[in-house]
């Protein structure tokens, strides 16, 4: 028999369609899957195995009769625990969140997917607020990596990163602040795009500002494309928000590459030191870009590092959210995330604006960049997965995440859409990440050279996930 966990949400739909199984078959499996892999990786917050059941069995009774509610009714999806889901508590990884309250509202991504047929198995892992590079929490300890559980699977969105990779649902909703679902997605070793800033809106908007998009997480580009024409559209709960796309993302994905002018910075102009084994597995990715028509050139972005900005902008972030907490709530938090809320209270309005106008130059540079260029190829991450429950690899002398995603974080000042593409494994076996970067609003060009790589047979999930 096929194992429907091992299907995209692409496959599931046409499954679907032809009659060849059933949602309900498809949420137990999942659902089963999901059980299974919990005690091990610990990727979900709450399983919602009734609920998930009975919109699978409204979703089969649409099937029949031929009318399904839209293009991924069926689909078993989860939700990382920062976004409201109706019915569901969001506690957003704290112990100072109360699961009391009615819970009544939808964020725009999930009411675009409810809307569509979706079936929720739960609500997957997240570090405090979403605060950091991996994903362990007070509220629900560590997150641990499909590939090697003694390893992180990256964060803030790494407990979806690891369902997706473990067949628990096909498609994830994330979010990305500073490469929240890039980062796991490249641990894992997954598909992951990070949106145009506003190309899915956000509610309650986040007090990280406008670093923080929505994203989906998935098997690969093309379920990543249907999933974007889902919730990417508009939310008057946004002002931020984008009118409608002009393209389905699903419609350009076979356009290819040919043509296309990619930048290539393995390093960013030697800031940046990359362990050969990811280095290698993204040189042949893109030397097979090259094979597919696509005018590569080895060149760097014209910025320096810009995580000293990005520090102010997400450390006064975080000093936001924390901002209502008393005393005794304060002690319940993070001792990383206290940490960068005492630094982030300190800082001025002045520091802020300072940081502003970092980002504003970076955004011009990059604009002017991709004048010459249609996309940029970096390594999403240069390291594969370290221990888990640390921020950072043991003698790295790093003393933030930030240290170790230099490629990340960038494009999140810049708004610009970016994913990850697995493209093959180190020596001990663990995934590695090829980032893809275009200019704002050029989501389109991003799933195409992303899905031309799976088409030519480069990006592929490890074995082992």
């Amino acid at each position: 028999m096929r194992d429907l966990t091992e299907l995209g949400a692409v496959q599931l739909v046409e499954g679907y369609r032809k009659g060849e199984f059933s949602p309900v078959d498809v949420a137990r499996a999942a659902l089963e899957r999901a059980e299974a892999i919990q005690p091990e990786v610990n990727a979900f917050v709450r399983l919602t195995a009734e609920e998930a059941l009975t919109q699978a069995r409204e979703s089969a009774d649409r099937w029949r009769r031929g009318a399904p509610a839209g293009l991924v009714d069926g689909v078993p999806v989860t939700v990382k625990d920062i976004l409201l889901t109706r019915g569901t508590p969001t506690l957003k990884g704290s112990k100072v969140l109360s699961e009391k309250g009615g819970w009544d509202e939808d964020a725009p991504s999930v009411a675009r997917l409810r809307e569509q047929g979706a079936v929720f198995l739960g609500k997957t892992t997240t570090p405090e607020f979403g605060w950091k590079g991996v994903t362990d929490s007070p509220l629900s300890g560590v997150t641990r990596n499909p590939h090697d559980p003694t390893r992180t699977a990256g964060g803030s969105s790494g407990g979806a990163a690891a369902a997706v990779a473990l067949g628990a649902g096909p498609l994830a909703l994330g979010t990305d602040g500073g490469g929240s679902v890039r980062i796991p997605a490249a641990f894992c070793g997954i598909f992951a795009l990070k949106p145009t800033y506003g190309r899915v809106p956000l509610y309650p908007a986040s007090a990280f500002g406008t670093l923080a998009h929505v994203g989906p997480m998935t098997r690969d580009a093309a379920d990543a494309a249907l999933m974007l024409d889902v919730i990417g559209a508009p939310d008057a709960r946004d002002w931020s928000a984008q009118s409608p796309s002009a393209v389905s993302y699903r419609g350009v994905l076979g356009e290819g590459v040919r043509g296309l002018r990619v930048a290539y910075s393995p390093s960013l102009g030697g800031q940046v030191a990359v362990q050969p084994g990811v280095a290698s597995a993204v040189r042949r990715a893109v030397e097979r870009l090259a094979g597919l028509g696509a005018y590569v050139e080895e060149t760097d972005p014209d910025f320096a590092d810009p995580v000293d900005a990005f520090h102010v902008l997400w450390f006064s972030g975080a000093a936001r959210v924390t901002q209502p907490f008393g005393p005794h709530q304060r002690e319940l938090l993070d001792p990383g995330l206290r940490e960068i809320c005492a630094l982030g209270s300190r800082l001025s309005a002045l520091d802020y604006l300072a940081a502003v106008d970092v980002r504003m130059d970076l955004g011009r540079r990059m604009g002017r960049f991709h004048e010459s260029y249609d996309l940029l190829v970096t390594p999403t991450l240069p390291i594969t997965a370290f221990e888990a429950g640390a921020e950072v690899p043991k003698g790295s002398g790093h003393r933030r995440w930030t240290g170790w995603t230099p490629f990340t974080y960038p494009f999140n000042l810049t708004q610009q859409p970016a994913a990850s593409v697995p493209v093959g494994t180190d020596g001990d076996g663990l995934p590695v990440g090829l980032q893809i970067v275009a200019a704002r609003h050029r989501d389109d060009l991003v799933l195409r050279a992303a899905h031309a790589l799976y088409e030519a047979g480069v990006a592929v999930r490890p074995s082992g996930s």
